[in-house]
């Protein structure tokens, strides 16, 4: 990975969390997050475990989209093929911090694993 861009110059990332960040009433089905996921998308993350599949990852991430009162990104490493994005998420209950690992293709997200503390997230109004 070289490690040469930020969030902010990476287009994918950028719609990625505006998407987060949007709301449920804007979420309109994952209609804008699908064209940012591959064909072969996988998800990887503590409650939902494995996910393959960009519709299926569009209809889970849409709990985290309705309880995710705010995001405040910490650090990133953003690279050309992947990306590692450290945040704290407002949800109802107080803040969590996500970690989120990326690999691109062809412009377009291929994996993403997640970190957080599930029952910290789940404490605080996490779906």
């Amino acid at each position: 990975m070289s490690a040469a861009a930020t969030i902010e110059n990476n287009p994918v990332l950028q719609e990625y969390y505006a998407i987060l960040r949007a709301g449920a009433h804007a979420y309109d089905g994952g209609r804008g997050l699908l064209p940012l996921l591959t064909e072969d998308f996988v998800f990887d993350g503590p409650i939902a475990g494995r996910i393959a599949g960009a519709a299926r990852f569009a209809q889970g991430v849409r709990g985290f989209i309705e309880a995710v009162r705010d995001l405040t990104p910490l650090q990133a490493v953003v690279g050309t093929d992947s990306a590692a994005v450290l945040y704290d998420a407002e949800l109802p209950g107080g803040v969590v911090r996500f970690s989120e690992f990326f690999a691109f293709d062809g412009g377009r997200i291929r994996e993403l694993h997640i970190q957080y503390n599930p029952a910290d997230y789940l404490a605080k109004g996490g779906r």
